[in-house]
């Protein structure tokens, strides 16, 4: 049996520089001797890990008032000016990008809405390198890295030369390699990866299990396990929108028919409503009109069928409802909990939460996957990764 050799300097000093940024992402500022204190390190480890990090603009170090005898404490924080990840989603209907700092702060985000279904792959990743650029210059600040959320099954490869291999509502997107483009745009290594599991990865926290399902066109969803997202061995798990519901259904942009999304997609929602948008679904739902809740209780009940079979196979306790669901929640959420509880095999009916970052989940998502590898290989932060 092969054993794993022994971590070595720079494993080391990955590892202890990961403490030390951890315990300044749980704190508003640290002194040396706090950090020292709270990670285990000595106080000279704890200079040398934080010098690099200081002269690189990624912390700050400030002189606090004297509160008595000695030298006055400096407090160490994330430099208000430090480096960004960016976020980047695209889909069918709009196009998004984000920048969050190192504490996981949103500190820009833009959105525009816009039809991409007919658009050519190279006119979509030039309209959204373009869209992250102008970020990346407004706010002036190094960027880390970026990643992609598509609405695509991906194939294998580095994370920046994964192929889209199917992108039923993008369909022109198909066989592209986006990140490819966008990295030699942006100068920085891009991920891709599918837009519902970066949903997924924004609402860690939540709880430890949970699925989470959105809608915009089409219906999207991711697993999280163990505080972790599952992703599955080709990148499938959570493709809740072509769970089948009704085998001689209509047919469906994946080539099957009856799926989820046939039913509760956000297009195929507003048809069965008869209006042309969400806000007016909501003010059609307020004023109880009876085609629009009737629309939302089929839909709440494809969902629900749909999620209850995912549930007894998974055995998790909650639901998270993110994108469109969130909007309609209290709306949606009598018809799909009354087939949870009619279906689903656990001793108590499974929680069913609104997510709190809207349509929003995947553009997070994307910028908390380049934190999730800062974190893993600090010396990105200072040009050695």
């Amino acid at each position: 049996m092969t054993r794993p050799a022994p971590a070595g300097p720079p494993a080391l000093r990955r590892h202890n520089s990961g403490l030390v940024l951890s315990a300044l992402r749980e704190s508003e500022g640290a002194s040396r001797a706090e950090l020292a204190a709270r990670t285990g390190l000595t106080r000279a480890t704890v200079a040398t890990l934080l010098d690099p990090l200081l002269a690189a603009g990624v912390l700050a170090e400030e002189i606090a008032p004297p509160r008595g005898v000695g030298r006055p404490s400096r407090p160490v924080r994330f430099h208000p000016d430090g480096p960004v990840a960016l976020g980047i989603a695209l889909d069918v209907d709009s196009l998004a990008v984000c920048a969050t700092d190192l504490t996981g702060r949103v500190c820009a985000l833009r959105k525009i809405g816009r039809d991409n279904r007919g658009r050519s792959a190279g006119a979509l990743c030039s309209a959204a390198a373009d869209l992250a650029v102008d970020l990346r210059d407004q706010l002036g600040r190094r960027v880390l890295g970026a990643a992609l959320a598509v609405p695509a099954l991906l194939g294998d490869g580095g994370p920046d030369a994964r192929e889209i291999l199917r992108a039923p509502n993008l369909p022109r997107l198909t066989g592209a390699r986006p990140g490819l483009a966008l990295a030699e745009s942006l100068g920085v290594p891009v991920i891709v990866e599918n837009e519902a599991t970066l949903g997924a990865l924004a609402h860690l926290g939540v709880a430890p299990d949970f699925v989470v399902i959105s809608a915009e066109i089409g219906v999207g969803g991711g697993i999280v396990l163990g505080g972790r997202v599952f992703r599955g061995v080709h990148g499938l798990a959570g493709e809740l929108g072509h769970v089948v519901v009704d085998r001689d259904g209509p047919e469906c942009g994946c080539g099957g028919r009856g799926c989820v999304e046939q039913y509760a997609g956000k297009s195929a929602l507003l048809a069965d409503a008869g209006v042309p948008d969400v806000a007016a679904l909501q003010e059609a739902l307020s004023s109880g009109n009876g085609r629009a809740v009737a629309a939302v209780g089929r839909a709440g009940t494809a969902l629900g069928v749909a999620l209850a079979s995912v549930l007894n196979v998974l055995d998790v306790p909650v639901v998270v409802l993110g994108g469109v669901y969130a909007e309609l929640a209290e709306a949606i959420r009598p018809a799909l909990e009354a087939e949870l509880r009619a279906r689903s095999l656990q001793p108590a009916p499974p929680t069913v939460l609104a997510s709190s970052l809207g349509e929003d989940a995947a553009v997070r998502g994307a910028a908390d996957a380049v934190l999730d590898e800062v974190r893993r290989d600090p010396d990105r932060l200072v040009g050695t990764g």
